[in-house]
């Protein structure tokens, strides 16, 4: 049992990391259709950007402002100078375009930080907690409890906030959108944007447990893509439970086959999904954009 609960609490702290992941791939898509590649490299942002600042003797809060400044930064420029260009482009060229911004960001961060892995120590130490007869690192709980407030803090913003209906409005139809009076165009920044944020916070809360590096986001960003498809593109919710779900089965998959094994999870996944549940655990069963 010790031992189930082990692997249960190391696949909800990476599953946590991998939905925060899916959610900014979810909230770029359903408000542009845009299935963005470089989602990966903003939770590499967060956490590079922020090991370097302390590097600089910048202290911790100061740094984790800063990071998280520059990387929503980095993602409305990625909608304003290679996604509002491509204008009403094909999906494969948005996705090519995507894939481009991702190598680019990763070559300039290799350029300006180097190809050393970065750390962060830990929020509140390194002493093991035993829960439920596993032992649990601080910091997992970290991960964990950030994931769960940024996961209600978007239901909120969604619900209860102008700017959020607003997105869901462009979201549903763009056209009917712009005839009320929203922005469209601000309403796109916005979102590139808090996918942006999205992803710098799970870097940041991640990077004491992972580590991190110039190519990180190529592999985070991979298995949060098949965590969004696996619950459903165009739900929130559902990419939620899809990085969960992968964080758990890669888990179980390592503690109980192989670690061997643990990265092939996220593809047998998407194979599956592709085959028996095109549209997701929850996902809309058609979608028409005008």
């Amino acid at each position: 049992m010790s031992d189930l609960s082990q692997f249960v609490f190391s696949g909800l702290t990476t599953g946590s990391i991998y939905a925060l992941a899916a959610l900014g791939f979810t909230l770029i898509y359903n408000a542009s259709g845009v299935i963005n590649f470089a989602q990966g490299d903003f939770l590499m942002l967060g956490g590079m950007i922020t090991s370097a600042s302390l590097a600089m003797g910048l202290p911790m809060p100061v740094a984790i402002v800063a990071a998280l400044a520059i990387t929503t930064l980095i993602g409305v420029l990625l909608y304003q100078l290679a996604i509002r260009p491509a204008g009403e482009t094909s999906v494969v060229s948005l996705i090519i375009i995507t894939i481009g911004a991702s190598t680019f960001i990763q070559g300039a961060v290799q350029i300006l930080l180097g190809k050393n892995q970065f750390t962060l120590p830990s929020f509140s130490g390194d002493a093991s907690l035993q829960l439920l007869g596993a032992y649990v690192l601080p910091q997992s709980l970290w991960v964990i409890g950030v994931g769960t407030v940024l996961v209600v803090a978007c239901a909120l913003f969604f619900h209860f906030t102008l700017l959020g209906k607003a997105l869901l409005a462009v979201a549903a139809n763009r056209l009917a959108a712009q005839a009320v009076g929203i922005n469209s165009g601000r309403i796109l920044r916005l979102s590139f944007g808090l996918s942006a944020l999205i992803g710098a916070v799970a870097g940041i809360v991640a990077a004491p447990i992972t580590t991190t590096t110039y190519d990180l986001g190529l592999m985070l960003g991979l298995k949060g893509f098949v965590a969004a498809t696996l619950g459903g593109l165009n739900s929130g919710v559902g990419a939620v439970l899809g990085g969960l779900l992968v964080g758990l089965l890669e888990a179980l998959v390592a503690g109980y086959i192989s670690s061997a094994y643990k990265d092939a999870v996220p593809f047998v996944l998407i194979i599956f999904v592709l085959l028996v549940l095109p549209n997701g655990l929850l996902g809309a069963k058609s979608t028409e954009r005008v």
